[in-house]
C-alpha cells in the first residue's frame, strides 16, 4: 500500500502521533542552525522546521508544496525539514555515480534504482521517544533496493517506498554546518538504525566522504578500499569503483577499457575492441603473408630472369664457338 493511502486511511493513529510528538499541527519549531543559517534555508523553504502529521505531510507537503518555489522537503518524526540543495561540483559527482550505478543494474539486474524526489518511510520502535517510534520520510539521492527486498518497488502507482532500501547514496550537502551534521550523523544514525546495509556519502571535496557497511552490533563499519583504492559492495556483487575516480571522474570510454568497471561499464565495448583487435591482427598476419608471397613472388622472378640471362648467355657463347670452328675450317 502507498503510503499516502495508508496516511489517508488512518486520521486517528496519525492524530495520535502528533499528541505524542507535543505539538499541535502546523506549529513551527526552532532550529539548531545558528540564525544566518536559518534565514538562508527560510528563504528559500518557508515552512522548513514545521511541526506536521505525517497524514499532512503526504497530503500537503509531499510534492511541490510551494507552487512558485523550488523545494522539497523530507519528514523527520514530525518535523519539515528542507532537502538541500546541490551546487556544480556535488551534481557532476552524483551524475558519474548515478551513472556507474545504472551501468551496473542494466548489466545485472537484480535490482531498483530509487532516486531524486522519491520519499522512503522508514519506522522503527524507540521508546525513548515521546512517540514510541522512530519515524521519517526521507527523499535518499539514490536508494537501491534488490528484487529480493521483502518490500517490492518499481510498480506504476507507486510515488513513495515504504521499506528499508538495501543501499543508499546521499552526495554530501554543505551549504550549511547543519546540512554536513544531517547527512554525516543524523542521517547516518537513521540509516543505521532502520537497516540500510551500505550508506555511501559522496563529497567532491573529500572532506566528508565515506562508504559504510551496517555491522553486526547495528552500527556503520568504514569499508576499506583495497591495496588499489577498489571500493567493493557486498550489496551489489561486482559493484566496484576506485575512490580516486569519484573525484577524478573519468570518462565512460576510459572506464570501459578499465579492469575495475570492464565487467558493467559498456562491456559490449570492450567485446567490440576485441574483435576488431582480433580482426586487425588477422589482416595483419594476412598482410606479412601478402607481403611474403609478394616476395617470393619477386625471387623467383629474378631467378627465373637470372636463368634467362644464363640460358642466353650460354646460347651466345654456343654460337662464338660454333662460328669460330666454322672459321677455322676455312
Amino acid at each position: 500500500m502507498d503510503p499516502k493511502e495508508s496516511a489517508h486511511n488512518q486520521p486517528q493513529k496519525q492524530a495520535e502521533s502528533s499528541q505524542a510528538n507535543g505539538a499541535t499541527q502546523s506549529e513551527k519549531l526552532s532550529d539548531s542552525a545558528d540564525p544566518s543559517e536559518m534565514e538562508r534555508i527560510e528563504n528559500r523553504a518557508p515552512a522548513h522546521g514545521l511541526r506536521v502529521t505525517l497524514e499532512e505531510y503526504w497530503k500537503k507537503w509531499y510534492e511541490r508544496p510551494h507552487p512558485q518555489i523550488d523545494v522539497s522537503y523530507e519528514w523527520n518524526n514530525g518535523i519539515l525539514e528542507a532537502k538541500p540543495l546541490h551546487n556544480y561540483a556535488q551534481t557532476e559527482q552524483y551524475r558519474w555515480f548515478f551513472r556507474l550505478l545504472s551501468f551496473y543494474v542494466d548489466e545485472n539486474p537484480i535490482a531498483k534504482i530509487l532516486f531524486l524526489e522519491t520519499g522512503t518511510y522508514m519506522s522503527v520502535r524507540d521508546e525513548s521517544l515521546p512517540s514510541g517510534k522512530w519515524e521519517v520520510v526521507f527523499k535518499p539521492d539514490i536508494g537501491i533496493i534488490l528484487d529480493d527486498n521483502p518490500a517490492p518497488w518499481g510498480a506504476d502507482d507507486q510515488r513513495s517506498y515504504i521499506g528499508v532500501c538495501d543501499m543508499i547514496v546521499e552526495e554530501l550537502s554543505d551549504s550549511t554546518s547543519a546540512e554536513v551534521k544531517r547527512d554525516t550523523e543524523e542521517k547516518k544514525e537513521g540509516y543505521a538504525r532502520a537497516g540500510v546495509r551500505e550508506y555511501f556519502i559522496l563529497d567532491p571535496k573529500d572532506g566528508h566522504m565515506h562508504f559504510y557497511r551496517l555491522g553486526i552490533a547495528g552500527d556503520y563499519e568504514e569499508i576499506e578500499p583495497d591495496e588499489e583504492g577498489v571500493i567493493r559492495s557486498e550489496v551489489l556483487p561486482g559493484f566496484q569503483f576506485r575512490r580516486e575516480d569519484l573525484l577524478r571522474e573519468p570518462l565512460l570510454v576510459e572506464l570501459a577499457r578499465d579492469d575495475v568497471y570492464a565487467d558493467y561499464v559498456i562491456p559490449e565495448l570492450q567485446v567490440a575492441e576485441t574483435k576488431v583487435e582480433k580482426a586487425e591482427e588477422r589482416a595483419d598476419i594476412e598482410a606479412r603473408r601478402a607481403d611474403a608471397e609478394t616476395q617470393r613472388a619477386n625471387t623467383e622472378a629474378q631467378r627465373a630472369d637470372a636463368e634467362e640471362a644464363a640460358r642466353r648467355a650460354a646460347e651466345e657463347q654456343v654460337q662464338a664457338l660454333k662460328a669460330e670452328l666454322a672459321r677455322r675450317r676455312h
